[in-house]
C-alpha cells in the first residue's frame, strides 16, 4: 500500500480508504466516484417513509385542520395521535420540512452594509473628511465630582480626542471643537445628536446654538443625526465604549486632574497606532489664524438635518413642520438647510440603495433670527 501511495502521490490513508471500499469486489464493479466520509444515510435519520408520513400530515393539517395550525407542533402531535412507537421530535420534524422544502417562511434576506457615511455622498465616496461629538454622562469619581467626557472621532481617519470635564454644557463644546480643528485641521463635516447642548434650544423656532454657530463661522458643515436611530453614530458610540473601558474602568481615579492625564495618555496612544490611517484619511482645511466666534453676525452656510418622515410623510425641524412627501412614509430623508440659497432641499435616503438620493422637495426658507437663546 505504501509503494502504491508513493506511485499515485497520494497518502497511505487514502489508498486504505480505497481498499475498504473495494472490499471483495470485482474492481469493475466498485463504485469509486467521491463521497464523504462516514455512513450514507446517516444511522440516526428517520426512513424516507416518516419523512412522507410527516409532509402527508402537514398537507392535511394545512388543508381541513379547523384552528388551520400546521407547523412541526402540530404535526407532531397529529403523528404522534395516529403512531405508536418512535416519533421524531418537534426539532426534527422542522429539520424534515426544511430538507423536504416544505416551509412557509421565507429567510431573511441581509443585503450588504452601505459604505461608512453613505448619507453623504462625497464623505462615501472618501473626498470629505467627518468628525462626530458626543458627551459621556454619568460618571462619578468617588468623593469627587460627576464626570462628563466630550469625545470626537473622525470616520475615515480615526482622529480621536477627548476631554473630561465636571461641567459638560454647550460652552465646553464651544471650546473644545476650535482646540481640536486649531491643532489637528477643519474637516468638512461635523456631527452631533439632538442634543440641546449641540443644537440649540428646542422650544424657540428658527434658533441655531452656538455649536452650529460655530460650524458655520468656520465653514464646516454640520450634521444632525435623527434621534432614537441605529448605525448612524456607531463610530462615535465605539469610542465611548472604548474610552470607558480602557480609560475609565481600567484605573481607579483620585481627581478629575488625574482622569484628564490617564484619559490624554489613551489618546496619544491611539493616535500612535492608527498614525497609518490619520495620514491616509481625506485633507484636511486649515484653520483661519483671525477666526472669532461673532454670535451677532446672520450665519451662512448649510446646516444638514437627518430625519425620518412620519406617517403622512411630513418632517420637523427648526421649530418647523414640512409636507414632503406623502408616499414617502416613515422613512430617512437628509435634509439639506442651504442658508445662503434661502432654501430646504429634501432627498430620500435608503440604506439597500445609498447611492440613489433623489430630491423629494425643496421649500423656500430664510432664519429670521440672529440671537442665541441658550
Amino acid at each position: 500500500m505504501r509503494e502504491v501511495a508513493r506511485r499515485f502521490h497520494v497518502s497511505l490513508s487514502t489508498v486504505q480508504r480505497w481498499v475498504t471500499r473495494a472490499g471483495c469486489q470485482r474492481l469493475g464493479r466498485i463504485d469509486w466516484s467521491d463521497r464523504p466520509d462516514g455512513q450514507r444515510p446517516a444511522l440516526n435519520r428517520y426512513p424516507s417513509k416518516m419523512e412522507d408520513l410527516v409532509l402527508d400530515v402537514r398537507r392535511k393539517l394545512k388543508e381541513t385542520d379547523d384552528l388551520g395550525y400546521y407547523g412541526a407542533d402540530a404535526i407532531y402531535r397529529e403523528v404522534r395521535r395516529r403512531k405508536k412507537g418512535r416519533v421524531p421530535c418537534i426539532r426534527t420534524i422542522g429539520r424534515i420540512l426544511e430538507r423536504r422544502g416544505a416551509l412557509d417562511g421565507l429567510r431573511r434576506h441581509r443585503r450588504p452594509a452601505p459604505p461608512r457615511g453613505w448619507y453623504l455622498p462625497d464623505v462615501a465616496a472618501g473626498r470629505a473628511e467627518l468628525d462626530s461629538f458626543d458627551f459621556i454622562e454619568g460618571l462619578v469619581i468617588k468623593d469627587g465630582p460627576e464626570v462628563q467626557v466630550l469625545n470626537v472621532t473622525s470616520l475615515h481617519g480615526g482622529l480621536v480626542n477627548a476631554w473630561p470635564t465636571d461641567c459638560g454644557n454647550a460652552s465646553t463644546a464651544v471650546d473644545a471643537l476650535p482646540e481640536h480643528w486649531r491643532a489637528f485641521g477643519l474637516p468638512s463635516y461635523a456631527q452631533f445628536d439632538n442634543d440641546t447642548r449641540f443644537q440649540g434650544p428646542h422650544q424657540h423656532p428658527d434658533v441655531l446654538g452656538r455649536v452650529t454657530r460655530v460650524c458655520l463661522s468656520l465653514g464646516v458643515v454640520p450634521v444632525f443625526v435623527p434621534p432614537q436611530e441605529t448605525g448612524f453614530q456607531a463610530t462615535i458610540e465605539n469610542l465611548n465604549g472604548l474610552w470607558q473601558a480602557k480609560v475609565w474602568a481600567r484605573f481607579h481615579h483620585e481627581s478629575l486632574a488625574a482622569l484628564r492625564l490617564r484619559s490624554a495618555k489613551y489618546v496619544a496612544a491611539r493616535r500612535r497606532r492608527d498614525a497609518a490611517r490619520i495620514e491616509s484619511a481625506p485633507p484636511r482645511r486649515a484653520f483661519p489664524a483671525s477666526w472669532k466666534l461673532d454670535l451677532e453676525t446672520l450665519p451662512s452656510g448649510r446646516i444638514i438635518y437627518l430625519r425620518r418622515t412620519d406617517h403622512c410623510g411630513v418632517v420637523s425641524l427648526l421649530g418647523h413642520t414640512f409636507e414632503v412627501d406623502p408616499r414617502w412614509q416613515h422613512r430617512l430623508v437628509r435634509s439639506v438647510v442651504d442658508l445662503d440659497a434661502g432654501a430646504i432641499s429634501f432627498f430620500s435616503l435608503r440604506r439597500s440603495a445609498p447611492a440613489q438620493q433623489l430630491l423629494l422637495l425643496k421649500v423656500p426658507y430664510r432664519l429670521q433670527k440672529a440671537d442665541s437663546r441658550e
